[in-house]
């Protein structure tokens, strides 16, 4: 089996809160599902580990060479605005051979709307 190139990093807050995480877990194994080959991995802005280098560091050891950055954040608060473009450029500084790209946070992506549409309309009798 070969190694795939790229890598998702699902990138989320932190929380102290242990089960916080819990659902962007499941959305790293469901990738994992249904994406075999895929290399998934989470990591967190503050108060849960591992953090975004580090993420990146331990995909790049394996290998990857181009790393999809997806915030998984509701809306576009500083945190997506302001404080993780800097991080991205601080990877994209530390490790020039290899490819970041930063999605757009998940909240502004249609296909989640229509989601959560989905769900709050699936309450109604």
């Amino acid at each position: 089996m070969t190694t795939p190139s790229q890598g998702i990093i699902l990138f989320a807050h932190g929380s102290r809160d242990a089960l916080w995480r819990l659902p962007i877990e499941a959305v790293a194994q469901r990738i994992q599902t249904v994406s075999s080959q895929t290399d998934v991995a989470c990591a967190y802005l503050e108060l849960t580990e591992p953090d975004l280098p580090t993420t990146a560091a331990m995909m790049i050891a394996r290998g990857i060479q181009h790393i999809v950055i997806v915030p998984m954040f509701l809306g576009v608060g500083r945190h997506a605005r302001e404080d993780l473009p800097v991080l991205v450029q601080q990877l994209q500084k530390d490790h020039p051979d290899v490819q970041f790209e930063l999605r757009r946070a998940i909240g502004e992506e249609p296909q989640l709307t229509q989601a959560m549409a989905n769900i709050a309309l699936s309450s109604l009798p």
